[in-house]
């Protein structure tokens, strides 16, 4: 069996550790060995705990990714996790393997992850392509609420709304409010099962009730639908 492959997450974002960890988690061969929020903690845990690959977003406070990168003696594979696409051509020049930009696609990061295992196994050991092996899909998400954590199932989710920096979470009889912008909880839940119809709002496609020109029902309630987000959705409503 292939010797699995342990990652440290590197990220002052807390919204980014949790879809870095959810993505990691659906990948067998993956191992969540640490997560660090700040580039100075991560070269402490790294000097105790050395591991295979790291997850570094590049705008951090005191040290950026790129900085720690220069700092460190020898560098684990390393894939950049960032809002900027601006970094991208310098940040190859520290031999990074690949350059995710945030809000990050399960798809792209098993694209990045497919090119850390082919660098990890020698020629000689590849008779064939490896294989990546989810894990079977989650079927519900953990968010911050106050200073709790509250396990939403996807199942029960109808729909949820921006509001400022947080979002807003609705489901059967209550709402939960989230420290999570749009963007960051639409990278989190599964694309087959929600879609954004609005630059403030992801619905379930399971709860939609009707479309009514631009305005969509979900039980008693209506939502607007952006004009740019329309024919996405009536093309999921009508194949579904």
């Amino acid at each position: 069996m292939a010797e699995p492959i342990r990652c440290l997450i590197v990220d002052d974002e807390i919204a980014a550790h949790y879809v870095l960890e959810n993505y990691i988690g659906r990948v067998d061969r993956l191992v969540l060995a640490g997560q660090c929020y700040n580039a100075l903690d991560a070269i402490n845990f790294l000097h105790r705990e050395p591991v295979d690959l790291l997850f570094l977003d590049i705008n951090m406070p005191e040290l950026s990714g790129l900085e720690l990168l220069g700092a460190l003696n020898h560098t684990p594979r390393t894939i950049l996790t960032t809002a900027y696409t601006e970094f991208a051509l310098q940040s190859y020049d520290y031999g990074v393997t690949d350059y995710l930009v945030k809000p990050i696609p399960f798809p792209r990061f098993l694209k990045a992850v497919d090119k850390v295992l082919n660098l990890s196994i020698p020629l000689t050991a590849l008779p064939a392509a490896p294989v990546l092996t989810p894990k079977p899909p989650v079927d519900s998400i953990v968010v911050k609420v106050d200073a709790d954590w509250v396990r939403v199932q996807f199942d029960e989710l109808l729909y949820a709304q921006s509001w400022g920096n947080y979002v807003k979470l609705f489901l059967p009889g209550r709402m939960l409010l989230t420290p999570l912008t749009t963007s960051e909880l639409e990278s989190r839940l599964p694309a087959d099962q929600f879609i954004r119809i609005h630059k403030s709002y992801i619905v379930a496609l399971s709860k939609i009730g009707r479309l009514s020109g631009n305005t969509l029902h979900i039980g008693e309630t209506e939502l607007p639908v952006g004009i740019t987000f329309r024919r996405e959705l009536t093309e999921r409503l009508h194949n579904s």
